[in-house]
């Protein structure tokens, strides 16, 4: 059971990340097209079947993929943490998530590995070769299974820090099971990828051909 305090702690964390991704033009651009829209909330409805499908081990602690990678690379940050936002209010509102672990949901299993995902793509896009292959392999494959990775820690690291479970308990029954569950994760994120900008490359919004094709 969290507290009120930590419960009012995480959820001034949600609110101020996602009063930093409402951006004026992103929001705009949603407003006037039909077709972003559309994938907002097929990417939210994709998060949400994915999230739905899960098992654990222990209470609140639940291993499922998590699709955040490519879905960033798709809608860009900003439109991604609303399509968090629209999977997590779904999935509520069918009562999978409990009211008061939504604000732990959002940030350890939707917002954190989003920024996450956006930082790794930043940098190799200023720092790596921009190639075809660096993106699929890099930004989404290798991002991915490194991102549920961090996902599993840091869910494991709250709920040793709030005393729910100790240390073995979370090593031998949770964290361990991280790099098994980043193949699965990296292979479905960058299959989706791979697909997404072989056949509609106008639709990932962080992938621009000039830069990875124009070699």
């Amino acid at each position: 059971m969290l507290s009120v305090q930590l419960q009012a702690l995480l959820w001034i964390g949600v609110i101020v990340i996602g009063f930093l991704s409402v951006n004026k033009s992103t929001y705009a651009n949603l407003f006037n097209t039909p077709a972003r829209q559309t994938g907002v909330f097929a990417c939210a409805l994709v998060l949400a079947l994915l999230w739905r499908i899960k098992a654990g081990i222990l209470p609140g602690l639940d291993l499922h993929i998590l699709g955040i990678t490519a879905v960033t690379l798709i809608l860009g940050w900003r439109l991604a943490i609303l399509s968090c936002v629209l999977a997590t209010a779904l999935l509520t509102a069918f009562g999978q998530i409990a009211f008061e672990l939504i604000a732990v949901k959002l940030l350890i299993s939707a917002f954190i590995p989003v920024l996450l995902s956006y930082f790794v793509f930043m940098l190799c896009y200023h720092y790596l070769a921009r190639h075809f292959f660096i993106y699929i392999f890099v930004c989404s494959f290798l991002t991915a299974g490194v991102v549920a990775c961090v996902n599993i820690i840091l869910g494991g690291v709250f709920y040793y820090a709030i005393g729910e479970y100790n240390w073995h308990q979370l090593t031998e029954n949770y964290i361990y099971l991280s790099p098994i569950l980043a193949f699965p994760e990296a292979m479905l994120n960058g299959m989706a990828i791979t697909v997404m900008i072989t056949y509609r490359p106008h639709w990932v919004k962080t992938f621009f051909d000039k830069d990875y094709l124009g070699s």
